[in-house]
């Protein structure tokens, strides 16, 4: 990944008798093979984090109560009325009343990077996490160290400068690291940023998934024709989450032409579902990776038992019996059968 670095700064949050401190950096990090090894391993990691919300500043239409100063120090170093240093320090100060105000202790690095990536000009703002661990020191004897623990981002958003100065009326021109437990960890970092999540892409995902599988259904395609256009649109869909794009109904329903023909196409079939007052799919929009594989793999867990198998082996290796609700699976997973003949003192 080629990255054009701009400006790039790290500020640092310790704690200490119960309080969370700062560490103000006084100039920008020189733009060397490090931090170019730094941002990639960062943004590789930003990219591949399965789920993402998108968002916006807020506005007067919003009426929140309390909105950062975040986005007007943004405006102001924009407007070069406000240093590239001054930014990052002034918004350290506002992370660090957000964490006092959530009471978190948190201990890390606030990292502020301005760069340029396919013509396009981002700012990423993220909070570094440290780890401790081990290391052998010069006198060859265990010493304890920390560094910097990047996989575990989880603090981190991205704004699209140059979509918020061309389209300032976008809802997405900010993206951010969702976790595992929804918002909850990053609501405070979106306080923090001015912002709020306009576009939900697991809902939008999950409208796709549920227009291809009816597509199928009233094309009145036979089953394995149904899993081929599943499994067309889970490749064409990944190959663009990958590569950090949106997924184009347009784009899509050609693909689907191509691997297989229907009178109706698929664009013409989203189109008709917003006249029939059904929930419509944007003409583009961001995917839920996770919620994608729903398109070729069936998966469900409840009461103990968690099963998953692709949709190509239904009526293959399983069969499912609607009206007793029966799932028979035939030949079991190696692993799974071992464990079963160990459990039953079965030689294998």
């Amino acid at each position: 990944m080629q990255l054009a670095i701009e400006n790039s700064i790290i500020h640092q949050f310790y704690s200490h008798d119960d309080q969370i401190g700062l560490r103000l950096a006084p100039e920008p990090l020189s733009d060397d093979e490090q931090l170019h090894e730094l941002l990639e391993e960062l943004t590789t990691v930003y990219t591949s984090k399965p789920a993402k919300g998108y968002a916006s500043f807020l506005t007067e239409a919003d009426e929140a109560e309390e909105v950062s100063d975040f986005p007007v120090l943004l405006k102001q170093w924009q407007a070069q009325a406000l240093e590239f240093v001054e930014l990052s320090q002034q918004a350290a100060k506002l992370l660090l009343e957000q964490l006092q105000n959530y009471q978190m202790l948190e201990a890390g690095f606030l990292l502020v990077t301005r760069y340029q990536h396919l013509s396009t000009d981002y700012l990423l703002v993220a909070f570094l996490p440290v780890k401790v661990g081990v290391t052998i020191n010069p006198n060859l004897a265990v010493d304890r160290s920390s560094q910097l623990d990047i996989s575990k981002v989880q603090l981190a958003a991205r704004i699209d400068l140059t979509e918020w100065q061309t389209d300032p009326e976008s809802q997405r021109y900010i993206s951010f690291i969702k976790g595992r437990a929804g918002r909850k960890v990053s609501d405070f970092f979106l306080d923090f940023l001015g912002c709020t999540e306009r576009l939900d892409a697991k809902s939008q995902t999950k409208r796709l998934v549920d227009a291809v599988t009816e597509f199928g259904k009233q094309a009145e395609l036979p089953p394995e024709q149904r899993q081929s256009l599943n499994a067309v649109a889970y490749e064409y869909c990944d190959q663009q989450w990958k590569q950090g794009e949106d997924v184009k109904v347009k784009d899509l329903s050609e693909h689907f032409s191509q691997a297989q023909p229907t009178e109706r196409s698929f664009e013409e079939f989203t189109q008709a579902l917003t006249q029939e007052d059904k929930p419509a799919l944007d003409e583009s929009f961001p995917t839920d990776r996770s919620t994608l594989r729903k398109l070729v793999k069936f998966q469900g867990q409840g009461g103990g038992v968690s099963v998953a198998f692709d949709h190509t082996q239904l009526g293959e290796r399983v069969e499912y019996d609607a009206e007793t609700d029966k799932l028979t699976i035939h030949g079991t997973p190696p692993n799974l059968r071992d464990q079963l003949r160990r459990y039953f003192g079965i030689d294998s």
